[in-house]
């Protein structure tokens, strides 16, 4: 009987390429909450423009909390593109 290897992926690897997932799709979520206002109507309202702000804090915090982990992730693994890596190309 032959031992197989493992059909999940190492840990570090997984969370690597949800990190990596979570960067690419923050800037189409920006996006799509930056026009949020539009679909409100009524032009630049103070609501609309405190919204507009808020966002673009929120995303600021959030991509800072993705990058810090993320290039951790890839100095250790000496891959600066991101392909490869402990797991091998993607």
């Amino acid at each position: 009987m032959s031992r197989r290897s493992p059909i999940f992926l190492a840990r570090t690897g997984y969370r690597l390429r949800r990190l990596m997932d979570a960067a690419r799709i923050l800037p189409a979520a920006g996006a799509f909450l930056f026009m949020l206002p539009l679909l409100w109507g009524g032009g630049a309202t103070r609501n609309g423009i405190i919204f507009v702000f808020g966002v673009w804090f929120g995303l600021i915090v959030v991509a800072a909390l993705i990058a810090v982990p993320l290039g951790g992730q890839l100095r250790s693994t000496g891959d600066e593109d991101g392909q490869g890596g402990e797991d091998g190309p993607v």
